[in-house]
């Protein structure tokens, strides 16, 4: 079973960060490209949080944001 995801937005610096897990300090982070930073694991390379640099600007000039990562959608398990 996959991770649920999460999306915290700071305000401030205008990014919106979807997260796998909670960040931690030895993630290893690769710019993804169009002002997009991915943050991965240091052992197995998977991403573990995608960070949108400047989120309500984007949003207000509607534009189509395309995520650098691929996914499988379903509803998570009750727990």
């Amino acid at each position: 079973m996959g991770e649920k995801l999460t999306l915290r937005y700071d305000k401030i610096g205008d990014i919106l960060y979807i997260d796998k897990r909670p960040p931690y300090a030895a993630q290893e982070s690769d710019e993804a490209g169009d002002e997009m930073v991915v943050r991965l694991n240091p052992i197995t390379d998977e991403v573990e949080t995608v960070e949108i640099l400047f989120f309500t600007k984007r949003l207000e000039e509607g534009s189509i944001i395309e995520l650098p990562v691929t996914g499988e959608l379903r509803l998570a398990e009750a727990e």
